[in-house]
C-alpha cells in the first residue's frame, strides 16, 4: 500500500478550525522559482529533492524532501509565502512541521541517522527573505511519531484498498444500461476505452445524435482497471452538462445487478457560491461556525460521505455537512481525494490554482481526464489567464477606506494618473509592450497593508475585492510573455482600465495536459484537431478523430446565396434580400426557425424589413441580457403548434447546449461567417498566431467563426427522425476554405 507523506499528514494531522483569512500566495510557478532559489544558495553537497521513502505498519510511505545536506545532518521543508511571515496560520504550520517531522523519520531510518536537524523555511518570495524555524529531532522520536500518524491512516488506508479492487471489479465488468448502442455510439465507446488504456490524448470530433454522455463515460469507467487508473475526470464547459453526467452515472448504477455492490464514488464539484451556507461570513473559525472546529469534525462527515450509496451531488454533500455542522463546500474538497469520479467545471483543472492538478501531482495519480464541449475551451482558458485592473474601483475605495490602508491606496491612485499621462486621454485602446512598473510597484505595497489590516480587522468586502483583483494581476505580471497582451484604456475621467488578455492559453495548459494519463476532448465540432492542438498546448503527438455521424444529408437542405453578401459594407443593402428569402422559406414550410445574426442590431433591422414586408408571419427575438426566466420561456415557445421566426445573435445562449427535436425547429438561417471583429485587438492575436503557428488570419477569424456556424445550425437536426433546412446567407459560403470547415455529413449527397 503506497502513500504519499503529505497525503498522511494532511489525513491524520490537521486539527482545529478552518481559517483561510486571506494571505497572498504565490503560484505554482513562483514556488518552484522560489524553491530553485533557495537551493542554489546552499552550496556544496546540498542536495534537492532528496527521495525517502520507508514501510511503516505495512504500507510504502514515500515523499520528496526539498533539500538534505548530509556534512551538516540538516533537512529541509521550503514554504514560499508572500508578506509578513506571522500570517501564516497555526494550523498551517502545525501541518508543516508534521510533514517534516515525519520526512526526517524516513530519512533517519533510510540514511541510518540516529538525529537529524529540521529546519523549515518560509521563503517571502517578494522581498527574498528566509525565516528560519529549526530543531534537532532524536530518530526513535521521530519514528514514534510516525507510527502514531500512520496508526491513525492504517484502518482507512485499509478501507480504500479494499475499495479499490471492489470498484475494479465492477468497472471491469460494467453493463451498458440499454439493450443497444445508438448508431455509431459503439464506435464511440470503442475509440474512448482505447484511448485511454493506451494513455493517449485524442481529440475526438463526435457528432450530435451519438449520446455523447454515455458513449464517453461508460468506456472511461470501464477503461480504468486495464490502465490502472486511479481516477477519471469529467470536466465541462457549462453547468448543465454536470447533470447529464449526473444522469449517465444514476443509468450506469440502476443498470448493474441489484444484488451487487455500487462501489463507485462519484463526486458533483460545484462553485463556493454555489455551496457556500454562510456567504456573509469570511471562512474561519472565528467568523463561521461551520469552520471552527472543521478538522476535527471531519473524519465523521468523511467516513459518512464515503458510505453513501448514490452520487455525492451538491444536495447529499450539503445534508451530510448540515449533520456535523461543517461547511459542505469544503467537504467537497476533502472528498475530491477520495472519489473515483468527479464531475466539475473546466476550472477545476485548468485554471491558476486547479485543485485537480494540485492532487494529481501531490498523489502521483494517473488520471482520466475528459473534457465535454472542448470547442469552449480555447475562450475558457483564455478567461482563467486574463485579468482586469479598475481605476473607478480604486478610487470608490479610497473615499471610505479605513485610515491605516489611504496611504496605500493614495500611492496606488498616483501611479494610475501618472499611466494615464504617459499613454494619453484619447478613449481608444493602447497595447502596452511591458507592464507599468509604477503601478506593479503601488499594488504590491497596498497588497501588503491591505493584507496585514484584514489579518487584524472585521472582514471587509470592498477591501477583499480590491485586494484579491490586484493579486490576481501582480501573478499573471509575473509570467508576461508574448501569449498575453496587456491592453490601457481610458473610457472617461477616473475610468481607465489596464488588462492582461491571454492570447495563447497553450502556455499555462501544457503541463496539466502532461500531468493526466490519458486526455479525451470531444466536442460535435472541433475540426481541425490541430488547432486545438495547438492554441491548447496538447502534446505533438496527440491525435484527431471524427467518427461519422448518425444522420445523413437526405435529412438536412443546405441552401446557398451567391447573391447576398453579410459584409460589413454591404449590411444596409441585404436587409430586404434576407427578409424575402426568410418570408418564403417560411410560406413554404410553416414552422419554428431559428435566424442567426452576427449582432443585435443586425437582427433588429432584418427583423423590422420582415416585419414590413410580412407583417403575418410571426417573430420574435433574443434581447441582451435576458433574465433565466426569459430564456427559458423563450424556449418553451418552440413547443407552441404555431411556428414562428426566432431571431438569435450567432454565439449568443441559443446557438450552442440546446435541443430542439423533432417541429420545435425545422430550419435555421445563418446570416453571418462568425467572424470576430476586424479590430486592432484581434489583427496583434492574428499577428502573434502567424508568428508562432503559421496559421494566423484562420486561427484568429475563419476557424473560431464558422465553429459558431457549425454550433448553431446544428440545433436543427437532433435525432435521426428530424428533417430541416439550413440557409447558408453569405457568397463566401461558397468558398472552398470556408466550406471546408463545415461539417462533411451536410453535404455528403450534394
Amino acid at each position: 500500500m503506497k502513500v504519499a507523506v503529505r497525503t498522511l499528514c494532511e489525513f491524520a494531522a490537521r486539527h482545529g478550525d478552518l481559517d483561510f483569512r486571506y494571505t497572498p500566495a504565490p503560484t505554482a510557478e513562483e514556488g518552484i522559482a522560489g524553491h530553485q532559489a533557495i537551493q542554489s544558495k546552499r552550496g556544496y553537497g546540498y542536495k534537492s529533492e532528496f527521495s525517502v521513502t520507508g514501510l511503516v505498519l505495512g504500507m510504502e510511505l514515500s515523499g520528496r524532501v526539498d533539500g538534505y545536506h548530509p556534512h551538516k545532518n540538516r533537512l529541509e521543508e521550503i514554504k514560499t509565502h508572500r508578506g509578513d511571515v506571522s500570517r501564516i496560520r497555526p494550523h498551517q504550520q502545525a501541518l508543516h512541521r508534521a510533514q517534516l517531522r515525519a520526512y526526517g523519520a524516513l530519512l533517519c531510518r533510510q540514511e541510518n541517522r540516529k538525529s537529524v536537524e529540521l529546519a523549515l523555511v518560509y521563503y517571502d518570495i517578494g522581498r527574498d527573505k528566509e525565516t528560519l524555524l529549526t530543531e534537532t529531532a532524536k530518530a526513535d522520536e521521530l519514528w514514534q511519531e510516525l507510527e502514531t500518524l500512520c496508526g491513525l491512516y492504517k484502518a482507512w488506508a485499509e478501507q480504500e484498498e479494499h475499495h479499490r479492487e471492489q470498484r475494479d471489479a465492477l468497472l471491469a465488468n460494467l453493463r451498458f444500461p440499454f439493450p443497444d448502442f445508438r448508431p455509431r455510439q459503439r464506435q464511440l465507446a470503442e475509440t474512448v476505452y482505447k484511448n485511454s488504456v493506451k494513455a493517449g490524448t485524442l481529440l475526438l470530433e463526435a457528432p450530435t445524435g451519438l449520446g455523447k454522455t454515455l458513449g464517453t463515460l461508460f468506456p472511461a469507467l470501464m477503461a480504468m482497471p486495464a490502465a490502472r487508473q486511479d481516477r477519471l475526470f469529467y470536466l465541462t464547459c457549462r453547468n448543465t452538462a454536470r447533470q447529464l453526467a449526473l444522469d449517465a452515472v444514476y443509468k450506469l448504477q440502476h443498470a448493474q445487478d441489484e444484488l451487487q455492490p455500487w462501489p463507485l464514488r462519484t463526486l458533483e464539484l460545484v462553485s463556493k457560491d454555489d455551496a457556500c451556507e454562510h456567504p456573509d461570513k469570511a471562512c474561519h473559525g472565528d467568523s463561521c461556525p461551520l469552520a471552527k472546529g472543521f478538522f476535527d469534525r471531519l473524519p465523521d462527515a468523511r467516513a459518512e460521505a464515503v458510505q453513501s450509496k448514490e452520487p455525492l451531488t451538491q444536495e447529499t454533500l450539503a445534508n451530510i455537512a448540515a449533520g456535523h455542522d461543517i461547511c459542505p463546500y469544503f467537504l467537497a474538497q476533502e472528498m475530491v481525494r477520495w472519489s473515483d469520479l468527479v464531475i466539475g467545471d473546466v476550472n477545476r483543472l485548468f485554471d491558476q490554482s486547479a485543485l485537480l492538478h494540485g492532487l494529481i501531482r501531490q498523489n502521483h495519480w494517473q488520471a482520466s481526464v475528459l473534457v465535454d464541449e472542448a470547442h469552449n475551451l480555447v475562450d475558457r482558458a483564455r478567461g482563467m489567464y486574463s485579468v482586469q485592473l479598475e481605476q473607478q474601483r480604486l478610487l470608490k475605495l479610497k473615499k471610505t477606506a479605513p485610515k491605516p490602508v489611504k496611504a496605500a491606496l493614495e500611492r496606488t491612485a498616483r501611479a494610475w494618473q501618472a499611466l494615464i499621462r504617459d499613454h494619453g486621454e484619447q478613449a481608444q485602446p493602447v497595447f502596452l509592450p511591458i507592464l507599468p512598473s509604477q503601478l506593479l510597484g503601488a499594488l504590491q505595497a497596498m497588497v501588503s497593508v491591505i493584507t496585514d489590516y484584514l489579518a487584524d480587522n472585521p472582514p471587509d468586502l470592498a477591501l477583499q475585492e480590491v485586494m484579491f483583483e490586484s493579486v490576481a494581476f501582480m501573478k499573471l505580471a509575473d509570467s508576461f510573455g508574448d501569449h498575453s497582451l496587456c491592453e490601457f484604456q481610458r473610457s472617461g475621467r477616473g475610468r481607465a482600465s489596464l488588462t492582461i488578455q491571454n492570447l495563447i492559453p497553450a502556455d499555462f495548459l501544457i503541463e496539466r495536459f502532461k500531468a493526466a494519463h490519458s486526455v479525451l476532448l470531444f466536442s460535435a465540432t472541433l475540426s481541425p484537431g490541430v488547432y486545438y492542438r495547438d492554441l491548447l498546448g496538447l502534446p505533438e503527438d496527440a491525435r484527431f478523430t471524427s467518427l461519422p455521424s448518425p444522420f445523413s444529408a437526405g435529412q438536412l437542405k443546405v441552401e446557398f446565396t451567391p447573391g447576398i453578401s453579410t459584409r460589413q459594407v454591404h449590411r444596409e443593402a441585404s436587409l430586404q434580400p434576407i427578409a424575402e428569402l426568410i418570408a418564403k422559406q417560411y410560406r413554404a414550410r410553416p414552422g419554428h426557425y431559428l435566424a442567426f445574426f452576427s449582432s443585435f442590431k443586425y437582427a433588429k433591422e432584418v427583423s423590422d424589413a420582415l416585419a414590413k414586408q410580412a407583417p403575418d408571419i410571426p417573430q420574435r427575438s433574443q434581447q441582451p441580457g435576458m433574465s433565466a426566466e426569459q430564456r427559458r420561456q423563450f424556449l418553451a415557445d418552440f413547443r407552441k403548434a404555431e411556428g414562428s421566426i426566432a431571431f438569435a445573435v450567432l454565439g449568443g445562449v441559443f446557438s450552442e447546449g440546446i435541443d430542439l427535436p423533432g417541429d420545435q425547429l425545422i430550419g435555421a438561417f445563418v446570416a453571418t461567417l462568425g467572424l470576430p471583429p476586424f479590430d486592432a485587438w484581434h489583427e496583434i492575436l492574428k499577428d502573434r498566431l502567424q508568428q508562432r503557428f503559421g496559421e494566423g488570419y484562420n486561427y484568429t477569424y475563419l476557424i473560431p467563426g464558422l465553429q459558431k456556424v457549425a454550433q448553431a445550425a446544428g440545433r436543427v437536426i437532433r435525432t435521426p427522425e428530424d428533417r430541416g433546412v439550413i440557409w447558408l446567407i453569405d457568397d463566401r459560403f461558397l468558398k472552398r476554405p470556408v466550406r471546408g470547415l463545415l461539417p462533411t455529413w451536410w453535404f455528403t449527397n450534394t
